[in-house]
């Protein structure tokens, strides 16, 4: 499998390198910090400004229409550069492209890619987690809106969002997976109340609870049919779980770059156990680059995956959680206030559960890709 650049494509990552040295935006080097929370916006409209976010998307949204290798090469800059990565939107821009009519995708894609409006996603409940279909949040028909009655949880960037969307009941009468709806809710209203989550590593900008009570959404922001909520579910949580949509490979090679790089620095800090758990995580992170490469080639070729994705988010977890232990290991607890380490550790725990438990992977993959008996 050849991955040198074309010309092309050799010259849009050098244009990109250039750009990178004037318009690197400072932030923390951890996704562990409020303040890298907050300057992801700018960071954003920045990046589509110059021509270098939503390029695989179709023009007609915003997008440039060019080939996923695009893509790559800009998460391999960006952390080159020790920039953060690029949003992780490209889940609820796929989700729309294959469930939404033409007035959805005219009416809200455009400003997702700009970056001009912020979203967050309502899936998740107090008691429907990995048990999605078990969803209460409901949504009652009245005239030529539904009102939105529930509650929300690890809603990600919740308190900054323009729009959300959410997953909500809106037939209580058939089989659970049947009775779900979709919808494109705006978060700028009554009936709304946001109370953030501050996480084990301090954290307080990227999660949160969203309670709707009374909260009220036009019934022409619905995707798709009524009932049509679990496709939809189902398509965008398969493209949240493949790494290279979330530009996390960038990220897990940024943080051993800068590990190792330590460690080159002075040797002799370091001992055995230490240098070992940095190996193991280097050669993690290299795997999950040539898995993504991988499947970056499917879908060249023009493959999809379904539940296929579940695979690579198992791969996802073990690796982030290889990295953060490196990050322990190498990095320490922190010293003179730089807790940087010890909060890429503790933010690592969390893969194993986010997006689906890797115990509700491994059963997706034993039944859905090996056919094994329920």
């Amino acid at each position: 499998m050849d991955f040198a650049d074309s010309p092309d494509e050799a010259e849009f990552r050098q244009r990109l390198r250039t750009w990178l040295q004037a318009n690197n935006p400072g932030l923390p080097s951890s996704s562990t910090d409020d303040d890298y929370w907050a300057g992801m916006a700018a960071w954003h409209q920045a990046l589509h400004q110059a021509g270098f976010f939503g390029l695989s998307w179709p023009k007609a949204i915003g997008g440039q229409g060019l080939p996923n290798v695009y893509e790559v090469i800009v998460d391999d800059e960006l952390a080159a550069a020790g920039a953060p990565p690029r949003p992780s939107l490209g889940y609820l821009v796929q989700g729309m492209l294959e469930h939404g009519n033409e007035d959805i995708q005219q009416r809200f894609l455009p400003g997702i890619i700009s970056g001009h409006e912020r979203w967050c996603q309502g899936f998740s409940e107090p008691d429907a987690g990995s048990d999605l279909a078990s969803l209460r949040t409901r949504a009652d028909l009245d005239g030529d809106e539904y009102v939105l009655t529930g509650h929300k949880v690890w809603t990600s960037y919740s308190d900054d969002a323009d729009w959300c969307l959410v997953l909500a009941r809106t037939d209580h009468d058939v089989a659970k997976h049947r009775g779900i709806s979709g919808f494109i809710v705006p978060m700028h209203q009554d009936g709304i109340e946001q109370r953030p989550l501050r996480m084990i590593n301090g954290i307080t900008k990227e999660f949160g609870e969203v309670v709707f009570d009374g909260a009220r959404v036009p019934a022409a922001n619905m995707i798709g049919q009524p009932g049509e909520g679990w496709r939809l579910a189902m398509t965008v949580v398969s493209h949240e779980r493949e790494p290279g949509e979330l530009g996390f490979v960038a990220r897990y090679r940024k943080t051993v770059k800068t590990l190792a790089g330590r460690v080159r620095d002075e040797p002799a800090r370091y001992g055995t156990e230490q240098t070992r758990d940095l190996g193991w995580a280097i050669v993690e992170s290299e795997m999950l680059r040539l898995h993504v490469s991988r499947r970056l080639s499917d879908r060249l070729d023009g493959i999809e995956h379904g539940p296929e994705g579940s695979v690579d988010k198992l791969l996802m977890t073990y690796v982030e959680q290889a990295v953060g232990h490196a990050a322990m290991a190498v990095g320490g607890t922190g010293h003179a206030g730089d807790d940087t380490w010890m909060k890429t550790y503790l933010y690592s725990r969390s893969q194993s559960v986010m997006g689906g438990t890797s115990q509700i992977q491994r059963n997706l993959i034993a039944q859905r890709i090996l056919g094994l008996p329920t």
